[in-house]
């Protein structure tokens, strides 16, 4: 069963996403501030982080990456902040999406299935190691030589564009294939998590060689 760390200073928004995920066969743990997010999730490793920015005691990109110091668990990010700026600062910080208050209890559910099924996503198991420069990756282990780690959804964009060397994919395609057929604009997803897997994979993040932009239109591996 999928364990799900609520953390929201928000009594009533915690109390409506305990009842509609437990409805739906979640185990739910929850939490008001940061401190107590971190405290719950390193003893209770949930699957999946619902994360409110706007804390009593520390911002939520603090809480991001205070997990992503010891575990890549999916966050979603669920904030009243529409701004740009604190949307990227949370997908750097490592989070996975992002929800804006006021929001749909169906969207939020949705963008939590298509997390976890990124999460479940099996590796083909007969997948050849891959060399990215000075990177081996191993596609069926989910691993880098030397020791990179990366979330469950920059593993799952490198993967596709792994799986397709050489090939232009598609803005369309990848946000078809890494988030779901419910994403169709969110092309600033890509950008940032391009750049995020550049800076962890690239010699030169500002002048790739494998991971290559083609304006307008999509993504390219080059091994």
């Amino acid at each position: 069963m999928t364990r799900i760390l609520v953390v929201d200073d928000e009594p009533q928004i915690v109390r409506a996403l305990r009842i509609n995920l437990k409805a739906r066969g979640y185990e739910v743990d929850t939490a008001r501030d940061g401190a107590s997010a971190l405290h719950v999730a390193a003893h209770h490793h949930p699957d999946l982080v619902v994360l409110d920015l706007g804390l009593p005691d520390m911002e939520g990109a603090e809480v991001i990456s205070g997990l992503r110091g010891w575990t890549t668990v999916p966050i979603i990010v669920l904030s009243g902040r529409a701004g740009s700026a604190d949307k990227v600062a949370a997908l750097d910080a490592g989070a996975d999406d992002y929800v804006t208050k006021p929001f749909g209890v169906d969207e939020l559910l949705a963008r939590i299935r298509a997390v976890t099924r990124r999460v479940a996503h099996p590796a083909d198991a007969a997948a050849p190691l891959v060399s990215l420069g000075a990177f081996e990756i191993n596609l069926a282990e989910h691993a880098i030589t030397p020791d990179v780690r990366l979330t469950p959804t920059e593993w799952q964009l490198l993967e596709h564009l792994i799986r397709h060397p050489g090939k232009l994919v598609t803005q369309r395609e990848l946000l078809h294939e890494v988030w779901g057929p419910q994403y169709q604009t969110e092309t600033n997803y890509l950008r940032q998590y391009m750049a995020r897997l550049r800076r962890k994979l690239e010699d030169d993040p500002a002048r790739p060689r494998h991971l290559l932009t083609e304006p307008g239109m999509g993504y390219r591996f080059r091994p």
